[in-house]
């Protein structure tokens, strides 16, 4: 097999346990609820499979504009988040996640909108396949939000704290702000981490969703999809 057709392939399988962690999720909307809805390649096919049991759901927040579309374009209502008091379930995915179900988010850049829904759950289901699960976070870079203003401020903060981070260049989030993807970071203590980068005048917020992890993970893998709950 060519190197092409490998990663064709690879692409296929990895695509193939998004669809059916999308679809396990299904099962975790409840009828008359409003539903928090999360951004990136997992979180569209949950949203493509919603287009069955569109019925079921009252309203979604989506946590970005292209969500927001995809969610309108099949015929659910999207709310703003300040409209409503309660969130059911938000279902979103992972870049990477581990056995306290704490994560790295932000990949797609939309972390401070999904923190934000995310606070308003009652249960955050996260949808993974098996290459986002770890032992310890960090292997993925570190998204984090800051105004723009203080993007060099901030880098050199991160650089004191042992990270290298490095400006998402041509990108601008749903909330006019930049990104610094943070390697290296050594993330021993996640909830503390989280609280010290969020300290930090200029940061909007950081990626690691530890002081509101999830609280459902369906992992998706060779043996099929596994539901694992956070540890009381």
């Amino acid at each position: 097999m060519s190197s092409a057709s490998s990663k064709a392939a690879q692409s296929g399988s990895a695509d193939a346990l998004k669809r059916a962690v999308a679809e396990a999720a299904l099962e975790h909307v409840r009828a008359g609820e409003v539903l928090g809805v999360g951004t990136g390649s997992t979180a569209n096919f949950f949203i493509e499979g919603l287009a069955a049991i569109k019925g079921r759901v009252q309203a979604a927040v989506a946590s970005s504009e292209a969500t927001r579309q995809r969610l309108e374009a099949i015929g659910i209502e999207v709310v703003d988040l300040n409209q409503v008091d309660h969130i059911g379930v938000y279902v979103d995915g992972a870049d990477e996640i581990n056995a306290a179900l704490e994560m790295i988010k932000g990949g797609g850049g939309a972390l401070t909108r999904e923190k934000i829904v995310a606070s308003l759950a009652e249960r955050f289901v996260c949808i993974a396949d098996e290459s986002k699960w770890v032992e310890k976070l960090g292997r993925f870079p570190l998204p984090i939000e800051v105004i723009p203003m203080a993007r060099s401020l901030i880098a050199r903060e991160l650089v004191k704290m042992g990270g290298s981070p490095v400006y998402r260049t041509g990108f601008v989030t749903d909330n006019g702000n930049v990104i610094l993807d943070t390697y290296g970071l050594d993330i021993i203590n996640p909830v503390e981490l989280e609280t010290r980068l969020n300290n930090l005048v200029g940061v909007v917020t950081n990626g690691l969703f530890a002081r509101r992890p999830a609280d459902v993970l369906l992992l998706g893998g060779a043996g099929g999809v596994r539901t694992i709950t956070r540890p009381a």
